[in-house]
């Protein structure tokens, strides 16, 4: 059993104890001597308290292999879910997989001097334990196109019959593409991965031609061009659970572009909003693209903010990001109904001069309450997916709690420094923004939920997002399914 075996499959029975899958914490036991839980095949594995995010966890020193853990997941699985778990198994085959790739290369990629993205892309999700898993790549595909790899490649190329474009959509990419096209006619970029996807649509070809050389940022689906530019396009793979597709829905794009000039107007100071009002879409999930434009400065990703070399370089950085990610969210939260969906992946700090100011990019999963815009004077967004707007303070604090504190800093600081020292900084900075507000009843209820609940609500990710269908799990958007709790690491010492 190799290493990055036993990595995974303590990973994998983690989440699967989080979110009780199959009811499988009923199967913890105590002993005189332990806590543990006995595996399918009889083994006991024992178990130690869990830092973040649940109760227990697998304990150091405990060597599982995977197939272990997924007769155990057979073992407690509904027969309803036999598809789900059959997914699941070739997930963890293609994490594994991926782990083991990337290990054998790594030292030929750090040859290559990697981006901030590309050294993010070393650092596993948090919480999903299978998010090496690109499914629909290739072994050979994978080093070819994924960021942990650092690869460059050219893009492919589409010509799209002009009358296809949806209303908003820009007429032109403004990017130099590979020639001219006739006036009824529109050219749209196409990543590699795509192209038998797009080779299928109605009206629509695909040119010999490639141009323009990119390379894959930490969200693989969107491409660096330049240092300042970002394109955005469609891949026909799933991330974070097979039911997670990264092709992007008609009205994606546009609902990100609205929901990117609500930020705009209610942005604090040393909050930057990536510009993402330039874009396409021509009707089908193939067939769009968004263009990003960042700003000046260096920009570095908060997901890899756990990487020793990246935070040795920047130096002391965590306390002052702490304050500007819970500073902005808390006031978004308390006087707007606001709630992001800008997790460690899509929130990056840029640094101009002696000032650091805090980038959010990709805004389509946002939350926000029309009553409470409305009731502070400004516009609520017609979206088109209806899923972006409530007025359940309870939905959106679960987006709050799940999103900003358990993603975009929990597992950011706790990841980088002593846990008793992350417990306090988290706390202390989240009290003192909210502190701000004082008796306000927004302000009173994210106060509840966070610093003085006794358990913590999370993400049942692996169940809605590959373990149960949709129409068994009830889950109306498979990235905000909760369920599941754990201790609140907030009230520890």
């Amino acid at each position: 059993m190799s290493g990055r075996e036993a990595y995974l499959a303590a990973r994998v029975l983690d989440a699967l104890l989080r979110e009780d899958y199959g009811g499988l914490s009923a199967r913890i036991a105590r002993t005189k001597d332990s806590v543990g839980l006995p595996l399918a095949d009889g083994r006991w594995v024992r178990l130690s308290p869990g830092v973040l995010f649940q109760d227990f966890v697998v304990a150091d020193g405990e060597r599982l292999g995977l197939e272990q853990v997924l007769e155990t997941l057979v073992d407690v699985s509904d027969p309803a879910d036999a598809e789900g778990v059959s997914a699941f198994f070739e997930e963890c085959l293609a994490a594994l997989a991926a782990l083991e790739l990337h290990d054998a290369q790594v030292g030929e990629v750090l040859g290559r001097r990697p981006s901030y993205e590309a050294l993010a892309a070393f650092v596993d999700h948090p919480v999903y334990p299978t998010s090496r898993a690109r499914l629909g790549l290739s072994a050979d595909e994978l080093p070819a196109y994924a960021p942990e790899f650092a690869p460059s490649f050219e893009l492919r190329w589409a010509v799209v019959p002009r009358r296809a474009l949806a209303p908003g959509s820009a007429a032109r990419l403004p990017i130099d593409g590979p020639g001219a096209c006739e006036a009824d006619e529109v050219l749209f970029p196409v990543h590699p991965l795509a192209v038998g996807e797009v080779r299928k649509i109605d009206g629509v070809r695909v040119l010999d031609q490639a141009a323009i050389t990119v390379r894959p940022t930490l969200s693989m689906r969107t491409v660096e061009v330049g240092p300042r530019l970002h394109l955005k396009l469609p891949l026909p793979i799933s991330t974070l659970g097979v039911r997670n597709r990264r092709s992007i829905k008609p009205g994606t794009l546009a609902d990100g572009a609205k929901a990117e000039l609500l930020l705009r107007e209610l942005a604090d100071p040393d909050v930057l909003p990536a510009d993402e009002q330039v874009y396409a879409e021509a009707g089908h999930e193939y067939l769009a693209w968004m263009v990003r434009r960042l700003p000046e400065g260096k920009i570095v990703p908060v997901a890899a903010l756990t990487i020793p070399r990246v935070l040795d370089e920047l130096g002391d950085v965590l306390p002052a990001y702490l304050g500007l990610l819970f500073r902005w969210n808390v006031r978004l939260f308390v006087r707007y109904g606001v709630a992001l969906e800008a997790h460690q992946q899509n929130l990056a700090l840029v640094f101009q001069g002696d000032r650091m100011r805090l980038l959010v990019k990709d805004n389509d999963g946002l939350l926000a309450s029309p009553s409470r815009l409305a009731a502070a004077g400004v516009e609520v967004p017609d979206f088109a997916d209806g899923r972006m707007l409530t007025d359940d303070p309870h939905a959106l604090a679960d987006v709050f709690v799940t999103i900003t504190l358990h993603l975009a800093a929990a597992s950011v600081v706790f990841g980088a420094l002593p846990q008793a020292r992350a417990a306090a900084l988290v706390r202390d900075t989240l009290a003192e923004a909210l502190d701000e507000y004082g008796d306000d009843p927004m302000a009173r209820l994210l106060r509840a939920r966070t610093l003085d609940a006794a358990r913590l609500t999370g993400k049942s990710m692996i169940t809605a997002g590959t373990l149960v269908a949709k129409e068994r799990s009830g889950a109306r958007d498979i990235n905000k399914f909760y369920g599941t709790s754990g201790p609140n690491y907030l009230r520890r010492t």
